[in-house]
C-alpha cells in the first residue's frame, strides 16, 4: 500500500510540474503582450490562477476513493449520445450560417 501511495505522490509531482511549465510558458508570452495590449495584469493573473486550480484539483482527486469504472455498454451510451450532441451542434451551426449569410445579402424568406 505504502507503494501505491507513492506512485500517486510521484503522478501528482509529474502533473503539478507540467501544469506550471506550461504556466510559465504562457507568463513569457502573456506578458509582454499586456505591454503592447494594454490589458493590465488580467491574463497573467488568470494564467496564474488557472495553475493554481489545477494543481489543487490534481492534489485534492487523491484524496476520494477510487470511482467504479463504466461498463462497456454505458460507455458506448454515452459515446452515442456525444455523436447525437455533435450532430444537433453541427446542424445548428450550419442553419445560424446560413441565416447570417442571408441577414448580410439583405435577402429574406
Amino acid at each position: 500500500m505504502a507503494k501505491k501511495v507513492e506512485k500517486e505522490k510521484d503522478i501528482r509531482l509529474k502533473v503539478t510540474t507540467r501544469i506550471w511549465g506550461c504556466a510559465v510558458g504562457m507568463l513569457g508570452i502573456c506578458i509582454p503582450l499586456t505591454a503592447v495590449t494594454n490589458s493590465g495584469p488580467i491574463i497573467p493573473l488568470g494564467v496564474v490562477a488557472g495553475a493554481a486550480v489545477g494543481t489543487a484539483v490534481v492534489w485534492r482527486s487523491g484524496d476520494k476513493k477510487s470511482q467504479p469504472e463504466l461498463a462497456p455498454n454505458q460507455l458506448k451510451q454515452i459515446e452515442q449520445r456525444l455523436a447525437n450532441l455533435e450532430t444537433i451542434v453541427g446542424s445548428d451551426d450550419l442553419d445560424l450560417r446560413l441565416k447570417i449569410k442571408q441577414l448580410e445579402s439583405g435577402t429574406s424568406k
